[in-house]
């Protein structure tokens, strides 16, 4: 049978179909493939397919009748961190290669808990590097607005596949603006959650000091607010966990957020302009909110850009060499360029002439930072921004094979000037597609609040995606 409405509904509207029985959980799996089958070859967004498996889980009815509130809905796992029993897990890396998950990671067990169907995982950048989706070991996914544009990284198969109609919400990770990125590029909502919402065992406590985030892309708010009610909380044994929400997050889309104050920045932090379709949107945001009735006025948080960006260079460098080594020591394998992109190779060596020392000041100073831009947040409730300094890069314009580090990450700073400072201090941070370039690409507006506070995030998503609905938007490549 041939669901013909299927990418119309967002993952709640579905789930929703298969629990009054007007569709089942089968349908669904094989309406999906069908569109992974139909858009992949364009789009290369998913590298690994697990059909057969997912057939099987469709098929069964949850045990004990227990229904979770996505069952049945098809999914996709990206290629890093979303560890699959039995499903390869290379992280893009030639390295990697032939590494498949001993388990399910804590977040995949409460994926499929809530009823979530994986088909596969999606392509990635070399261990997650890089803010476009260009891997030499898979090739470049294509953003479906335009397939000679990037679809953004490190998420960005999940985000090419979502924006397609092949599925509607898909796994998706954040350790320096690897969820919010390609949300931008493909017109989706990107939230990267409060450091710790999320598990990340039982392999890891946290990751490089708890810049890493998980959480998912969605083409509504509602979406990613009701995944995060499915995921979020500590796991056994983790070192530190986030405040918990004073209520479910769904619940928080229809609240009404009050009158807010809110500061927007359409320049980077050293105040430098950046591309006119990205400072108009970050523009039209606010005066959306000014009309809604908030309190907006221009301002940006006192940061101290270039020690932040030195100091995550050495988190960066360190943690890289540190993953490599790791993949090294359970294979027996030896690291050597020939099995890494330029610029990873690069990053990997860097992180081989970092001291103990320097990486505990470096991990200081980013601490020191985030004390201060919390302060900014004791006045506002929120900050608007672009997402990124330009609209989405064609693909080749950020370039993995650059052997020079310095200039290859000068370039990615000035693609991404924003979205790496909340990885830092571990605020929430949530892209929503508001905003269209000149020649029709999604842009991307950033909306950060205070630490543990996505409740007020996703109360004042939901209130711009009302004001400004992007649900009907679709991209040449859909459906």
């Amino acid at each position: 049978m041939s669901f013909r409405e299927y990418a119309s509904y967002d993952g709640l509207g579905l789930a929703e179909l298969v629990a009054k029985g007007e569709i089942t959980a089968s349908e669904l799996v094989e309406e999906a493939i069908a569109r992974i089958e139909r858009h992949n070859p364009v789009l290369n967004a998913v590298i690994h397919k697990t059909y057969e498996t997912a057939r099987k889980v469709a098929g069964d009815p949850p045990a004990g009748g227990r229904a979770g509130l996505f069952q049945g809905v098809p999914f996709l796992l990206k290629d890093i961190l979303g560890d699959c029993k039995g499903v390869p897990s290379t992280s893009a890396c030639r390295f990697f290669t032939g590494l498949t998950a001993p388990f399910d990671s804590e977040l995949v067990v409460r994926y499929k808990r809530a009823g979530f169907i994986p088909l596969g995982k999606t392509n990635a950048p070399e261990l997650g590097i890089l803010p476009t989706t260009e891997p030499l070991l898979y090739g470049p996914s294509r953003n479906p607005w335009n397939t000679l544009h990037s679809t953004g990284g490190s998420s960005g198969g999940s985000a090419a596949a979502v924006a397609a109609g092949i599925v509607p919400i898909a796994h998706a990770n954040d350790g320096g603006g690897s969820i919010r990125i390609p949300a931008a590029c493909c017109g989706l909502v990107g939230l990267k959650p409060t450091r710790a919402r999320n598990p990340l065992g039982p392999m890891f406590g946290d990751l490089m000091d708890g810049l890493v985030c998980e959480h998912v892309v969605t083409r509504t708010v509602r979406d990613s607010a009701a995944v995060l009610d499915c995921t979020a909380g500590p796991d056994v044994g983790d070192p530190y966990w986030a405040p918990p929400p004073e209520r479910p997050y769904l619940e928080e889309v229809s609240r009404d957020p009050g009158r807010l104050r809110i500061a927007y920045w359409p320049r980077t932090f050293r105040g430098e302009p950046i591309h006119p379709d990205c400072a108009a949107g970050a523009k039209q945001a606010a005066e959306i909110c000014a009309d809604l009735g908030h309190q907006v006025e221009e301002a940006a948080p006192a940061v101290g850009i270039e020690r932040i960006d030195q100091a995550l260079m050495v988190l960066f460098a360190a943690n890289c060499m540190a993953n490599i080594d790791t993949v090294a020591l359970l294979t027996g394998r030896k690291p050597s360029p020939e099995f890494f992109e330029p610029l990873t190779w690069a990053l990997y060596e860097r992180g081989r002439e970092v001291s103990g020392a320097r990486y505990q000041t470096s991990v200081g100073v980013l601490q020191l930072e985030s004390r201060r831009i919390a302060a900014f947040f004791e006045e506002y409730d929120a900050w608007i921004s672009p997402t990124l300094g330009e609209p989405p890069a064609r693909l080749g314009v950020i370039d993995p094979t650059e052997a020079d580090l310095d200039r290859g990450m000068a370039r990615v700073l000035a693609y991404v000037p924003y979205t790496y400072v909340f990885n830092a201090t571990g605020q929430p941070a949530i892209s929503l597609p508001l905003h269209q370039s000149a020649d029709g690409l999604p842009i991307g507006v950033h909306l950060v609040g205070r630490f543990g506070d996505e409740g007020l995030l996703f109360r004042l998503a939901a209130q711009l995606e009302k004001a400004c609905p992007w649900i009907g938007r679709r991209p040449p490549v859909w459906d």
